[in-house]
């Protein structure tokens, strides 16, 4: 079962998915909203899922990770009831949570990485990729971001681009965050801001090439499955390249600022 949003703007590579799970493995795949899954859902006592009759497996949330999927109680009462069932879900609501920037920020403290690691040289090799990540019940760090701003990004616990805050506006954001004090200022991190070296690229959008000064963004997709404390699959799986123009904040694809790319790999 695939969650999605009501009105889905991501349904073409959806459908790809759809198409590709039922021709080359047989598999069925039916959409719901997350409103859908509490009216047309429940869980039998041996803990299986039955969403309008039909026995799920395996729960794909392409929706449900930003606070505007959950207009109602009805959207929390899906996910709990989700969550509740034996089905495999993707992610769960303990990895959504590990995602969160407040978890990036905790394992960049002093004898985190050591819970979860045991070779030095990994952990160090680890340490040396972390950007400066704080909390903004930090003063000092506060204090420093409002002199100089340009140097920090403040980022809210959300997924997906659009939500970053930069420059000025970062000085704007974290004076008005300190008068409303308490759970105003949990909502945030402050990270330090990287500038990483651009370089000549060509760019396609829209069936027109241009050349432009750009930064690109690699990630690594992993496949981790678990059953409880036992681990199934924890590997690699391929990954994600995107390039933006140098002077652009933002680097979504779907929202237009980024394009695809791929790695060329060269002895130099």
């Amino acid at each position: 079962m695939m969650i999605v949003q009501p009105e889905e703007r991501n349904m073409y590579d959806q459908y790809w998915l759809v198409k590709y799970l039922r021709e080359s493995h047989g598999v069925t795949t039916i959409r719901k909203t997350l409103s859908e899954v509490e009216a047309e859902g429940r869980v039998l006592p041996d803990g299986t899922l039955v969403v309008n009759d039909r026995k799920v497996t395996v729960v794909y949330f392409r929706a449900g990770y930003t606070p505007n999927d959950y207009p109602s109680e009805a959207e929390w009462s899906a996910r709990l009831l989700m969550e509740q069932s034996s089905a495999v879900k993707c992610p769960s609501i303990s990895y959504h949570l590990v995602g969160t920037k407040k978890i990036q920020q905790e394992l960049a403290k002093p004898n985190v990485l050591e819970r979860f690691l045991e070779n030095k040289e990994e952990i160090a090799k680890l340490r040396q990729c972390f950007a400066g990540l704080w909390s903004l019940d930090d003063e000092e760090v506060v204090k420093s971001a409002i002199e100089n701003p340009d140097l920090f990004v403040l980022k809210p616990q959300r997924e997906g681009g659009g939500n970053n805050i930069y420059g000025l506006d970062v000085r704007e954001a974290l004076i008005r965050l300190k008068k409303e004090g308490g759970d105003a200022l949990s909502a945030y991190i402050l990270m330090q801001r990287i500038f990483p070296k651009a370089s000549l690229a060509s760019l396609v959008r829209g069936g027109v090439c241009h050349e432009a000064l750009t930064v690109s963004e690699l990630g690594i997709y992993g496949a981790y499955l678990r059953n409880k404390d036992k681990v199934i699959i924890n590997d690699k799986c391929g990954y994600l390249m995107r390039t933006k123009v140098s002077s652009s904040d933002e680097g979504g694809v779907a929202a237009g600022f980024a394009v695809l790319d791929s790695l060329y790999l060269t002895d130099k």
